[in-house]
């Protein structure tokens, strides 16, 4: 699989985990409010917490499989752009 495929995986995969955990998270709240017993809403809420970081940490490995795709497989600009040409002719990346 190639870095794009996982970057475009990952990243929504990541979003929509992270909103599951945020809702999971307001549900336990709301367990605790009705005045259920503690062992109830604290085992919801750790349940919660566990999906929100899961999806922080699938968006997470989406954005280094970004990255990854960004260095190594994304195609780089011609050899005679602009850009190209006046690192070529300065000695410098053309970047200030």
């Amino acid at each position: 699989m190639t870095h794009k495929t996982k970057w475009l995986l990952f990243a929504p995969l990541g979003l929509a985990t992270i909103g599951a955990g945020a809702s999971m998270v307001h549900w336990a709240g709301s367990l605790k409010d009705q005045g259920l017993p503690a062992s109830k809403w604290l085992a919801a809420g750790t349940a919660a917490l566990v999906v929100f970081n899961a999806g922080v940490s699938l968006f997470g490995r989406g954005v280094v499989e970004n990255v990854l795709y960004e260095v190594r497989e994304k195609p780089q600009p011609a050899s005679d752009s602009p850009v190209a040409l006046e690192a070529t002719n300065t000695g410098h990346s053309g970047l200030n």
